[in-house]
């Protein structure tokens, strides 16, 4: 299952950790695991938190069962994210690859525009005034937790793929 939840990156990937910390090893509820996450970090609001803890569970530092959510004993090294990020967070396999496909650096509105047509129609009726804008948000976040990932970098044209 892919996540699409995907919060703002965060400086560096200390924060990952510190989130991932805050979820209990003994499960929780969602209301409880935001709130810990609330007091152990800088986040401001729990949406926010609830949107790390989805996020986290895309990536396979978190998981939820018949009791809650709780953490999962894995360390958030570059490594494991770089895999997880792109195998559990939504859309990100197809963000990379369009960086990868493109000869020059892209702005984000270029990738967007790129990605556009594999937005799925069920989140298009969804929010269908405010849909373009939810998304092209979403691969910017993607694009940033892609520069902390060291799979692709920021340049002052736009984003391109690390090359490997």
């Amino acid at each position: 299952m892919k996540f699409k939840h995907v919060p703002p990156a965060p400086d560096s990937l200390d924060f990952v950790e510190t989130a991932q910390r805050a979820v209990p090893l003994v499960p929780g509820s969602e209301d409880d695991c935001c709130a810990r996450m609330l007091q152990r970090t800088d986040l401001v609001s729990r949406d926010q938190a609830a949107t790390w803890l989805t996020f986290l569970r895309g990536v396979g530092l978190a998981k939820e069962g018949q009791n809650g959510f709780s953490r999962i004993r894995q360390e958030p090294t570059r490594e494991h994210l770089q895999t997880a990020f792109l195998e559990g967070v939504f859309g990100a396999n197809d963000v990379l690859d369009i960086l990868r496909a493109a000869d020059e650096p892209l702005p984000a509105d270029e990738v967007f525009a790129r990605y556009r047509d594999d937005v799925p129609q069920w989140e298009r009726h969804k929010n269908p005034n405010t849909w373009e804008e939810v998304w092209t948000e979403k691969v910017e976040y993607e694009l940033d937790w892609l520069v902390l990932l060291d799979l692709a970098e920021k340049t002052d044209d736009g984003y391109r793929a690390v090359r490997v």
